[in-house]
């Protein structure tokens, strides 16, 4: 890749999306876009609808109303799988790996739509340099990995499917300190190798420091957008409503 450039074609487009969860509105009138090349933030407490909001864009929940665009193409009506073969991937807690297989099988199964094996090889080792703590666990299962491990291993399987965009739904939640740096650090990687991010995340310092646009969202609304120093200083980031 050539490294950080944000051209400014949008990737992603989400235009007036609404969802419900039965009679309960969970989004509301949703609208946003992620430029090829970025790192967006979508910031916001526990239960604000960042969860709900990746999961519409991935397929998983289908919008009552409004459009979902992904390399100008309409795919609000797109099944997950076909999401996924387009180019989008998912990291997230307990999403993407099998506990019982190893952790070599799991990044194998990361690469599944890839047709170059040779290629799969070439850029398992290059996720061996970039998480070598996974290289020490070839041969464990993936359900005894600690929290940490699990993350980068979701990261790993994602990044191996050498994917258009990377939906991140909170990678910080339940780490410990060092682990939150070390994920960040990933993170600050895989922007600099031009992987373009849509960062979900309540940890709104550590999101800032990686990201270059980013959204507030609350009770399932967006409440404010800006770049990086304007959502510093912004009362929703600095007195988060909880």
């Amino acid at each position: 890749m050539s490294g950080h450039v944000i051209s400014e074609e949008h990737i992603l487009e989400l235009e007036n999306i609404d969802t419900r969860y039965g009679r309960i509105p969970c989004l509301m009138n949703i609208s946003l876009h992620v430029r090829q090349g970025e790192v967006l933030a979508i910031l916001g407490a526990n239960g604000a609808g960042k969860t709900t909001l990746l999961k519409t864009i991935l397929g998983m929940i289908k919008p009552d109303k409004g459009i979902i665009r992904f390399e100008n193409n309409d795919i609000t009506s797109l099944g997950s799988h076909k999401r996924v073969e387009a180019g989008m991937a998912i990291v997230a807690a307990g999403v993407g790996s099998f506990p019982k297989m190893t952790v070599e099988t799991n990044l194998r199964m990361g690469a599944y739509y890839a047709k170059n094996q040779k290629e799969v090889q070439q850029r398992l080792e290059l996720i061996y340099e970039s998480f070598p703590i996974l290289k020490e666990r070839l041969w464990q299962k993936a359900g005894t990995l600690s929290g940490g491990e699990r993350t980068m291993l979701s990261i790993a399987r994602a990044v191996l499917a050498k994917p258009k965009i990377i939906l991140m739904d909170e990678p910080s939640l339940g780490l410990a300190p060092i682990m939150v740096e070390e994920t960040f650090e990933v993170i600050k990687h895989l922007k600099e190798e031009g992987m373009t991010i849509f960062l979900a995340e309540q940890n709104a310092d550590k999101a800032l420091e990686v990201s270059d646009y980013g959204y507030v969202i609350q009770k399932g609304q967006i409440v404010m957008e800006g770049n990086v120093e304007e959502l510093r200083q912004s009362e929703y980031v600095e007195n988060p409503v909880m």
